[in-house]
């Protein structure tokens, strides 16, 4: 049986770029990279803490250079979840990040989207103790 979501793929322009952006911006650790022959690399960066890895895959065809940026139609994609929000937010605000909304505190918990380099909307979440 299936325990655990291993990577998720997000379509990248370039490799160097996504990299330097999901490690120096949001603080996400290189967990691999290494060539696959051509121009393809396998690539995944993910939080210091563990969990679920990004798989950055270079966009290698008109429709998936499209699908940049706008993997879910516009809405929240990925969930960065945080044991300290208001640090973690003033640390991307500090990096540069794009939130598109003020943090708000909902019954869940503490959230704030923004925008990574592509424009994917991620929301950047402290869950309250259900």
């Amino acid at each position: 049986m299936a325990t655990m979501l291993g990577h998720i793929t997000l379509v990248v322009r370039e490799y160097d770029e996504a990299i330097a952006y999901y490690t120096r911006v949001l603080g996400f650790v290189l967990l691999e990279d290494s060539a696959l022959g051509g121009e393809k690399r396998w690539v995944r960066v993910g939080p210091p803490g563990g969990g679920t890895a990004l798989l950055l895959a270079r966009a290698a065809t008109p429709v998936q250079q499209a699908r940049i940026g706008d993997q879910t139609g516009g809405r929240v994609a990925f969930f960065l979840f945080s044991d300290d929000f208001w640090a973690d937010y003033q640390a991307l605000v500090a990096r540069g990040v794009q939130f598109t909304a003020q943090p708000r505190a909902e019954h869940y918990g503490h959230v704030v989207v923004f925008a990574d380099l592509y424009g994917n909307r991620w929301d950047l979440l402290e869950q309250r103790s259900m």
